[in-house]
């Protein structure tokens, strides 16, 4: 039997769910208000403690020399940045942030090394970029970088040493560096290069390939240097990104892409809390047998395309204990022409894992000896620990593979011989 509710029961019905709806939103926006009104007397508290401060020290101090107002402008910015409590963020002055797009531009160049800082405070050459002003001027794997344009290099940090050694195209620098304890004095012409991401070669009968950074030049050097050591006919592949600690995650799964079936990848999580899919890889991949190099240099996309290949194949990590950086930080440039760095979001591995101030566990944890760390330029394949570790265990999977192939064409054999002879046995019994 059908039930009929009156006119005036709907009605009511409607303005009671009315209320309450009303009730809801007015809590809500009362809640959202509060927080503005608190957010607000925060800011008013914060920049009046300014104001104070400033009128303080304009109206008493009497320190040698006046206040250099850009120079304690840039001091406050910087000190704001900090106490926001993202270990990650960073503020560029104008200058700074000036040269940082004239390098992303081309326009700032170095000399065409990569290096390390050595026990004595002098920057060791790992690697000469070929066609650089390094390569032209006779500079080699192994040398010491002793001074540019007159500074003792050891009376510097890594970060500032490095910086001599940039400049604009064309410019020059004087450069002293030291083999076997000989100097030698060079005028360097600094000239635009294609900076090597990604470098390739065999190594006996496995493919190595070595990925310096994440981004989108990295990805077609990738995908080349991937092509050049498949043609070799290599039975595995090491993928080295130690060291490696930059961050673009959509980098790093166009990469995922070309190694890994098809697969759900990682996945973003926004200032919201709000998750979403970062990324999937297609059908097509590579059926060989991986290892991924990492170490405590390796950190946020480098310590993510680690971290899928393990989860989502039989991938193994050698090295040791990685970063742990999820955090992704995004430049946002200021009115003044200065910009800020902070965290915008974090990714999660495959099986939603964040590696935050955790890190990637190595699956064989192998270490450098003393004399390696101190001078890694005199590392070569042959020394190399990470990668003789990585040998003996693709060569012990290629082992395994072919066992487990050769046990089922045997048994393959078996069943069709006994068929035969069940056929024959038939046959036999029919005539």
């Amino acid at each position: 039997m059908n039930k009929k509710i009156s006119l005036g029961a709907a009605i009511t019905f409607m303005v009671v769910i009315a209320g309450i709806t009303f009730c809801i939103t007015m809590m809500v926006a009362l809640s959202h208000f509060n927080n503005m009104v608190h957010n607000v007397n925060e800011r008013e508290a914060m920049y009046n403690k300014l104001s104070n401060i400033d009128n303080e020290v304009r109206q008493n101090y009497a320190g040698v020399g006046n206040i250099d107002e850009e120079y304690l402008n840039n001091l406050i910015a910087a000190g704001y940045i900090r106490g926001i409590g993202d270990s990650y963020a960073s503020y560029y002055t104008k200058a700074e942030y000036e040269a940082m797009l004239q390098e992303e531009k081309g326009e700032l160049v170095s000399i065409g090394v990569q290096t390390y800082q050595d026990q004595t405070g002098y920057l060791g050459v790992l690697s000469v970029e070929a066609g650089s002003a390094a390569e032209q001027n006779g500079i080699q794997r192994g040398d010491l970088i002793i001074s540019v344009d007159g500074t003792d290099l050891k009376t510097l940090s890594y970060t500032q040493a490095v910086q001599l050694l940039k400049g604009k195209i064309g410019t020059k620098c004087t450069v002293v560096y030291r083999r076997d304890g000989v100097d030698t004095t060079k005028e360097l012409q600094r000239v635009a290069l294609t900076p090597t991401y990604v470098e390739s070669r065999v190594i006996d009968d496995l493919g190595y390939v070595q990925i310096r950074a994440f981004n989108s030049e990295a990805v077609a050097q990738f995908k080349t240097a991937v092509e050049k050591v498949m043609k070799s006919n290599i039975t595995g592949i090491i993928l080295d990104v130690r060291g490696n600690n930059s961050m673009s995650i959509d980098a790093a799964n166009e990469m995922l892409n070309v190694l890994l079936p098809s697969h759900d990848l990682g996945y973003i999580v926004g200032k919201s809390g709000e998750m979403e899919l970062s990324g999937t890889s297609d059908s097509y991949y590579i059926n060989l047998p991986m290892t991924v190099l990492v170490d405590g240099g390796t950190g946020c996309a480098a310590e993510y395309f680690a971290a899928i290949m393990r989860e989502t194949s039989e991938t193994k990590l050698i090295g040791s204990q990685t970063m742990g950086k999820s955090a992704i930080q995004e430049v946002r440039p200021l009115t003044d022409g200065s910009a800020i760095s902070i965290t915008v979001s974090h990714f999660l591995t495959s099986t939603q894992l964040d590696i935050e101030g955790v890190g990637l566990k190595a699956d064989y944890d192998i270490t450098f000896s003393a004399e390696q760390m101190q001078n890694p330029a005199s590392v070569t394949d042959q020394t190399d620990p990470h990668i003789h570790k990585a040998q003996e265990v693709l060569h012990s999977q290629t082992e395994d593979n072919t066992q487990t192939a050769e046990s089922s064409e045997e048994s393959v054999s078996s069943e069709e011989s006994a068929a035969a002879e069940s056929s024959q046995e038939s046959s036999q019994a029919a005539e």
